[in-house]
C-alpha cells in the first residue's frame, strides 16, 4: 500500500492508502477528496487539479503535453500541479502528499 496524504483547502491533512497502478484520482474520490474528474480521467477538463509536494514531484513521471495544456487553464496552477486522473501511485514514486487547490 501506498501513503497519500491530501492537504485540503482548511489546511486539514487526510491520510489515504492506494494500491500500486491506482489513479491518484480514484484514491482521493474513495477518501472524500472534493475533486470531481469531470472527464473520468480522459483529458478534457481539469477538475481533478492538485499541486503536488515538491519533494514528492520529481519522483513522479513528466506530464503529458497535453496535460500540460489542460493545467495552463486550471486555476491556482502552480510549478508542482498535476491532474490526479493522470497520476499512478507506484513504488518508485512512494508515499505522495498533494494539496487540494482552492
Amino acid at each position: 500500500m501506498i501513503l497519500v496524504t491530501f492537504l485540503g483547502m482548511d489546511g486539514r491533512e487526510t491520510h489515504a492508502h492506494g494500491i500500486e497502478g491506482a489513479r491518484l484520482l480514484d484514491v482521493a474520490q474513495a477518501a472524500g477528496q472534493p475533486l470531481e474528474g469531470t472527464c473520468d480521467g480522459d483529458l478534457a477538463c481539469a477538475t481533478c487539479h492538485v499541486v503536488v509536494d515538491a519533494a514528492d514531484f520529481a519522483r513522479l513521471p513528466a506530464a503529458s503535453a497535453e496535460e500540460e495544456d489542460l493545467l495552463d487553464l486550471a486555476p491556482n496552477a502552480t510549478r508542482t500541479s498535476r491532474l490526479a486522473c493522470q497520476v499512478r501511485l507506484t513504488a518508485q514514486v512512494g508515499a505522495i502528499t498533494v494539496r487540494i487547490p482552492g
